[in-house]
């Protein structure tokens, strides 16, 4: 489990000026995070926007991906949807080489039940060939994974390893950490509130402004992770303006603008998401460059 802990990145997928993947950005981003000291990679998650593409593209990606990264780091493939079966299908013929877990959201759009969410891992859970991430992000599925359900989860399957818990309520971390077997991992779904987390409990985080300053961030993670809030809590805090505006309007738009500005890939996105108003690219490059000085 400890190769889940620390720092993980939800990649972007970087696109060309025509929309066609751009493989030779995303070579640059993968060894720009593992220079800036990341801990693992996450390919195709919601950063990456998976939503928007097809099939082929997505195992060409994860392959492209493990071939870049050959070895150096644990490597995750986000694999999610709101029909079970078809969800089923694609892990069962995931070409696994080189990968060491799936991330899998919790069923979107349909609005499941409890015990829906419950049946739907527990399928899961028995046909994949790699261990499972839960993914609870109320706010884009529009259905919570209670405490409850995800603690059944962890103690019902040994293969269902970690949590990736985006739903902002502590009220909700708290039951996790109190009833979760005691080698499952609470994993910080959401930036912003990566140190009380951890100082909770949690192992980390999967985050999204990493892929911009991988080692500003990585190295507050690891303060944490130590105990070592003293320090942790001023490089905290001089992450929060990067962060509102890497969100300001939407994700990935703010993150593909910090890595065009630093050289590591353009910032093109898939409609229906667009990029960075001109106001909002400034400030980026402008916060950018005050955090690029503290290094």
């Amino acid at each position: 489990m400890n190769k889940f802990q620390g720092t993980g990145v939800a990649l972007v997928t970087p696109f060309n000026a025509d929309g066609s993947v751009d493989y030779n950005g995303l070579k640059n981003l993968i060894n720009h995070l593992i220079d800036g000291g990341i801990d693992y990679l996450v390919s195709l998650g919601t950063t990456g926007e998976t939503a928007t593409m097809t099939k082929d593209e997505k195992k060409k990606v994860w392959a492209y991906t493990a071939e870049i990264n050959n070895n150096r780091l644990p490597l995750v493939a986000g694999i999610g949807g709101n029909y079970t079966l078809a969800v089923a299908e694609e892990i069962k013929t995931f070409d696994a080489t080189g990968y060491s877990a799936i991330l899998s959201v919790s069923p979107y759009y349909n609005k499941p039940t409890q015990e829906g969410i419950y049946q739907h891992y527990k399928h899961l859970a028995e046909v994949s060939p790699l261990d499972l991430i839960l993914y609870n992000v109320p706010g884009r599925t529009m259905s919570n994974m209670s405490p409850e359900t995800t603690c059944r989860l962890a103690h019902d399957f040994k293969n269902i390893i970690a949590t990736k818990e985006a739903s902002g309520s502590f009220d909700q971390f708290n039951q996790i950490m109190r009833d979760k077997p005691e080698d499952f991992l609470l994993i910080s779904g959401d930036d912003p509130i990566t140190l009380p987390m951890i100082a909770l409990g949690a192992s980390g985080i999967i985050s999204v402004i990493a892929n911009a300053i991988p080692k500003q961030f990585s190295d507050m993670v690891r303060q944490c992770l130590a105990g070592d809030f003293k320090a942790a809590v001023p490089a905290h805090l001089s992450l929060v303006e990067f962060t509102r505006l890497a969100f300001a309007e939407g994700n990935p738009a703010g993150i593909k603008a910090a890595l065009k500005h630093s050289g590591i890939c353009g910032d093109t996105v898939r409609l229906p998401l667009i990029k960075a108003s001109t106001t909002l690219d400034h400030a980026i490059e402008n916060e950018l460059a005050k955090l690029t000085q503290l290094v």
